[in-house]
């Protein structure tokens, strides 16, 4: 199975998780080692005119959770991924357009990720968001842990 095209991935999270479509969420890229996200500001708006936090926190665990759905589906594996716990660190507000990158927190780590779905029908991996606002200035920085159950 080829990885998600953007469109593909943008299609798959409006029609399975409601609150990405109501938050305007953008696929911008699919690429093995990341996946950008998007969001405008204006149907994640606090009572300040800036991005809020809730918003910014489900953006970067969608942009986690979208890298690791898509290298799954590309390596032909059907299998429940969950988050298990996060930390997100706010560096400062946004107020614009928002996105997040994620990034496997130890690439080398996948290859045993896989093997221990295969072999026990659940594993573990941490995945990375970086937050910033509508140019990629940092603002702020999630660390997911995440569980595949086959």
């Amino acid at each position: 199975m080829a990885a998600l095209t953007a469109g593909a991935l943008e299609r798959y999270l409006h029609d399975h998780i409601p609150l990405s479509r109501a938050m305007a969420v953008e696929v911008v890229s699919t690429e093995p080692d990341g996946v950008l996200l998007r969001a405008p500001l204006a149907p994640n708006i606090n009572h300040r005119d800036t991005v809020f936090g809730g918003s910014a926190s489900a953006l970067a665990i969608l942009a986690a959770w979208s890298l690791l759905h898509q290298r799954l589906g590309a390596e032909g594996l059907d299998s429940r991924l969950v988050i298990q716990r996060n930390t997100m660190e706010y560096e400062q507000p946004i107020a614009g357009a928002f996105q997040a990158r994620s990034a496997l927190v130890e690439p080398q780590q996948w290859p045993q990720f896989i093997r221990m779905l295969a072999r026990k029908g659940k594993a573990r991996i941490a995945v990375a968001s970086l937050l910033g606002d509508e140019h990629g200035t940092p603002a702020g920085r999630l660390v997911g842990e995440f569980v595949a159950l086959g």
